[in-house]
């Protein structure tokens, strides 16, 4: 005989445990508001999943105003501008004198560490290693039933439900009259690891004949490096001193700058893609994060805009439960997205400046070099990059 299925009531079930998912249920909290939190993966498998993290000015204050990470503060690396290197040589973009803002070299794994070590301290209903879960009823009472790790059923009852559960997402499909935009790109990442000091105090964007580069920092030990590769590239085939002759000759210069090297602990090819979904809300079913838009890398803009639907999603649902103001859910999508579009166009913007696309002809080459000649030797024009990498902090 099968089990019984064991039901759970909350005012707001959230499908995805990352960074969106937590940091909804986290201010729905503060405002006194009950969640459950559900997720297919593994806390483990979320903590280890490696991946660059930019923190706006504004991602950084939501992080250590809402009490859910000060660590941030502490090991987080303040970074006051970039440098953008072509022609061989590099131009600094002045973030503090431009915009008046600074961005926080934070990885995404740590944030997602905070939050949840912040819910798990407020005895939140985190259940994650979910099995085969199921949406149902989102125009009047919606219901979500999954099986356990150990295959027993469970369904959680809701007064709305909000899926932060990422590029994949199986929530977008159940919004009805769905729009979905796309922007593919020919050409892909290819991201290392590597046991070495820093090569530069801040990071460094890199236009070459070869292609783009991107040289970050991890730690004082290990650091994170890109270069543009083909979308069919097979990072195993690459040996550790293909690499660094790859990434060395596209930061070469007359000044003579050199990559520090060290062995690569880590390589993957990161493919590029822009989408945007709208709605995000239908019924009682809201998106936010990678469920609703993704940008490509380049303007480190995924994590910041997660969060940033994840503060305005918080106060919509807050407005709409506590106040019985449920028109607040209806502006939700007009607000996320006028955030989402800007984002999408300074990542677009950065990414076809800084690429060689592979049908670059000597025309492109040079209007590409005149572009970034006339970038940063324009006081207006770094202040639109630094004011868009930052954050629009004025905004």
């Amino acid at each position: 005989m099968a089990a019984p299925k064991t039901s759970t009531r909350t005012q707001v079930a959230i499908v995805g445990g990352g960074p969106a998912g937590l940091m909804v249920s986290h201010l729905l909290h503060l405002s006194g508001i009950e969640s459950v939190v559900l997720d297919t993966r593994t806390v483990p498998t979320i903590s280890t999943t490696h991946r660059a993290g930019i923190l706006e000015s504004g991602s950084v204050r939501l992080l250590v105003d809402s009490g859910a990470s000060e660590r941030v503060l502490t090991d987080g690396h303040e970074h006051q501008g970039i440098f953008l290197r072509f022609d061989g040589a590099s131009h600094r973009i002045d973030f503090q004198k431009l915009a008046g803002a600074s961005c926080w070299l934070y990885p995404q794994t740590d944030v997602f560490t905070d939050l949840h070590a912040a819910r798990d301290r407020a005895g939140a209903d985190l259940r994650y290693g979910i099995l085969r879960s199921t949406i149902a009823d989102l125009g009047d009472r919606p219901r979500i039933s999954y099986l356990d790790a150990e295959g027993e059923p469970h369904e959680v009852l809701a007064d709305l439900v909000v899926g932060t559960d990422g590029s994949r997402s199986m929530c977008r499909d159940h919004i009805d009259g769905r729009q979905q935009y796309f922007r593919e790109y020919p050409f892909a990442w290819f991201g290392v690891l590597v046991e070495a000091p820093p090569s530069a105090p801040e990071l460094i964007y890199t236009r070459s004949p070869r292609g783009f580069a991107l040289i970050s920092q991890r730690t004082e030990a290990v650091q994170r490096m890109y270069f543009q590769c083909s979308a069919e590239e097979n990072a195993a085939a690459w040996s550790d001193d293909r690499i660094w002759d790859e990434l060395q000759s596209r930061l070469a210069g007359s000044d003579g700058f050199q990559l520090k090297e060290g062995p690569v602990i880590e390589r993957t090819v990161l493919p590029f893609r822009s989408f945007v979904q709208t709605p995000m809300r239908h019924g009682r079913l809201l998106l936010a994060g990678d469920a609703a838009h993704t940008v490509p890398p380049t303007g480190a803009k995924g994590l910041n805009l997660a969060l940033h639907d994840a503060r305005l999603l918080a106060e919509s649902i807050e407005l709409a439960l506590r106040k019985d103001r449920d028109e607040a859910l209806d502006d939700y999508t007009r607000r996320a997205l006028d955030r989402v579009w800007k984002a999408q166009h300074f990542s677009y913007w950065m990414t076809t400046m800084l690429h060689r696309a592979p049908e670059t002809s000597d025309f492109d080459e040079r209007r590409q070099r005149g572009e970034l000649a006339t970038l940063i030797a324009s006081d207006a024009g770094s202040a639109y990059l630094a004011e868009g990498y930052t954050g629009w902090p004025h905004s």
